[in-house]
């Protein structure tokens, strides 16, 4: 009789456990949706903010209809991308026609001097930084989740209960660009 106790109460430990486990597994999960929204939430301002700059570039320099093409294009790809890989990949290639864009300010003094073009360039700027900051917390959320998933004894269940590891934010190319130390020239 006794043992039948014992075999209960190790069947009742290891159901909570697993409990437990999932339900933190679950939390885990819910973090990384919450981090990638708050990321998408950033991108959409930055979406809405680029037909502004656009417009305000348009009117300085009308014969650089190839780069304002090109952004737009890009935005409507990073508008429509879905999932963190997908998302990373197309908000990189925006990056790169904001950048050009930005470049443009410099042949173009008045558009420069513009306090509106500044007063955009200053709002992207600012939503850059944001962005930068939450895709910091979703890769650290990613990381948080995915050691969750692996480690034991959560691992032995954690598949059959539909966790799979998550894809981290990644800077893609220009990582690489990031990790060199800058060149000065003089």
């Amino acid at each position: 009789m006794s043992t039948g106790w014992i075999v209960l109460g190790v069947i009742v430990v290891l159901v909570l456990f697993a409990f437990a486990a999932y339900n933190r597994l679950v939390a885990l999960s819910q973090r990384v949706n919450q981090a990638f929204a708050d990321i998408d939430v950033q991108l959409k301002q930055r979406h809405d903010l680029i037909p502004n700059l656009i417009e305000t570039v348009k009117g300085y320099a009308q014969h650089e209809r190839g780069t304002l093409d090109d952004v737009v294009k890009a935005r409507n790809a990073a508008m429509s991308a879905q999932g963190p890989a997908q998302v990373s990949a197309a908000e990189n290639q925006l990056s790169g026609a904001l950048g050009r864009l930005i470049a443009l300010s410099e042949a173009y003094p008045d558009l420069k001097a513009n306090t509106n073009f500044q007063q955009l360039q200053t709002e992207l700027s600012d939503i850059e930084n944001k962005i930068a900051a939450s895709r910091r917390f979703f890769n650290n959320a990613v990381q948080e989740y995915n050691t969750g998933i692996q480690q034991m004894p959560a691992a032995l269940f954690a598949g059959t209960f539909g966790f799979t590891k998550k894809d981290f934010f990644d800077l893609g190319e220009s990582r690489g660009q990031l990790e060199q130390a800058p060149t000065v020239k003089f």
